[in-house]
């Protein structure tokens, strides 16, 4: 019996105890220092912070601007398919119609008994009545062939919309897809910079959301003449676009976003245009090919400018160095000078 009973466990002493605890904490301290897997980030300073967590919205406006082009090609497959069903709809009720008329006809048949004409010529006693009926007969026959070609190629015409339809909604799905993935990195990117500021104190990170705040306290104590009122702008299309953006000023940045209350930094070029009466593309890789292409030494108040390799980023000029853009979740449209990000190129286009 005395082979089943447990075996007592060891007491541990001083020495044993202290380096056991030693090991726990240890081991504690890198479980919860990593970030779901247990591994504890060194502290930054506010600078570091702010250069990851500005590395961080780049991406999530590189994510953006990929979910913002996935967005519009859905939304223009998701009104393609609503067409081609209405389509097919109009279609299978004009076919229904055609199909009604060729069981008329064929109830008609069946009623005269489908006598040969030959019969009925020798029994008529009116031969000139009968030969008038004959044509009569012979056109409505005509007609009928006529009908059933028309059904035919209705049928045809409605199964070529389906297929279209089918096709439209892979489509469709597979840009739903995109847009899911998407939207995740976005939220991954800006999830990650908000746990880094949670790590500054609340006036560390008011300082840092306060970087291009200047531009707005110059303008209101009057300090910059130059961003009280738009430049003049070369044409009318473009001064309404400028006034846009003016008005849009203080607008809280939302990613996706495209108007009238919020904007990311391409839905507010892209409202600013629309209100002006031209129609410009969804994104910043878009748009930087809708107008003419410009060098920088040329710029003009309207002109959308663009920065970073990979086009990621666009505001609208204003003039003497000066854009208006929807930075990032951290700020609100505001003034930036150009010079602020790496220039990519810039367009006109009204």
């Amino acid at each position: 019996m005395a082979a089943h009973r447990k075996p007592r466990q060891r007491a541990l002493n001083g020495g044993t105890a202290r380096t056991a605890a030693t090991l726990a904490l240890a081991g504690a301290a890198t479980a919860t220092a990593f970030d779901g897997t247990g591994h504890a980030e060194p502290r930054l300073s506010p600078a570091e912070v702010k250069s990851k967590v500005d590395a961080l919205y780049r991406e999530a406006e590189i994510a953006t601007e990929k979910y913002n082009g996935a967005k519009e090609k859905a939304d223009n497959a998701e009104e393609s398919l609503g067409e081609l069903r209405d389509e097919a709809a109009r279609k299978a009720e004009k076919l229904n119609s055609a199909r009604e008329g060729l069981g008329s006809i064929a109830a008609a048949q069946y009623r005269s008994g489908g006598i040969d004409p030959a019969v009925q010529l020798a029994l008529s006693s009116e031969p000139d009545q009968f030969l008038e009926r004959a044509a009569l007969a012979d056109r409505a026959g005509s007609r009928q062939a006529s009908a059933v070609s028309g059904v035919r190629k209705q049928i045809q015409e409605i199964d070529q919309l389906h297929s279209e339809a089918d096709g439209t909604l892979d489509r469709l799905e597979s840009r739903q897809a995109e847009l899911k993935k998407h939207k995740k990195t976005v939220n991954g990117k800006l999830d990650a910079a908000k746990r880094l500021l949670a790590r500054l104190t609340a006036e560390q990170r008011a300082r840092l959301a306060g970087d291009g705040d200047q531009d707005r306290a110059s303008r209101a104590a009057g300090h910059d003449a130059a961003l009280d009122a738009p430049a003049k702008a070369p044409n009318a299309r473009a001064s309404t676009a400028v006034s846009y953006a003016y008005e849009a000023l203080g607008s809280p940045y939302v990613w996706g976003a495209t108007g009238p209350n919020a904007f990311d930094c391409s839905g507010l070029t892209q409202a600013a245009y629309r209100a002006a009466g031209v129609s410009i593309p969804r994104t910043t890789y878009a748009q930087i090919a809708a107008g003419n292409r410009i060098p920088r030494s040329q710029l003009q108040p309207g002109d959308l400018v663009f920065f970073y390799q990979g086009i990621s980023h666009v505001g609208i000029y204003v003039g003497n160095g000066q854009m208006i853009h929807a930075p990032n979740p951290s700020a609100p449209v505001r003034f930036a000078p150009i010079s602020q990000m790496p220039f990519a190129g810039a367009t006109r286009v009204a």
